[in-house]
């Protein structure tokens, strides 16, 4: 099973998952924003990318500024601050098999298929 956190209304999202779905991948679309990942689940996607929160997270969103958050914040806090606010989520990240990766550009999904 392969699981995409999916923003319909990113394109880079939706070119992920179309690249997904031609590769005959069995998908379970997560809506994010609708069912934002607890602290547990984004530890978890964390070791599977084997990054850092601040690594998946839209440093460029306004919430980002307005919650007073920076690149040096701690892990703890940024992990927070996505649960509260899952926009500042970076989108999609594809989940399979313990693996993770952020498609970004959304071809690097393919390595983990």
């Amino acid at each position: 099973m392969t699981e995409i956190w999916h923003n319909p209304r990113c394109s880079k999202s939706r070119q992920t998952l179309a690249i997904l779905e031609d590769r005959g991948e069995d998908v379970t679309v997560r809506r994010y924003l609708e069912d934002a990942p607890d602290a547990a689940t984004l530890r978890s996607v964390l070791t599977a990318l084997d990054a850092a929160p601040i690594a998946i997270m839209r440093t460029g969103e306004t919430r980002f500024k307005e919650l007073g958050l920076t690149k040096d914040s701690p892990d703890d806090t940024l992990i927070a601050a996505m649960v509260a606010h899952p926009i500042l989520i970076e989108r999609p990240i594809v989940i399979k098999e313990g693996k993770a990766r952020i498609g970004r550009p959304p071809e690097s999904v393919i390595e983990i298929l």
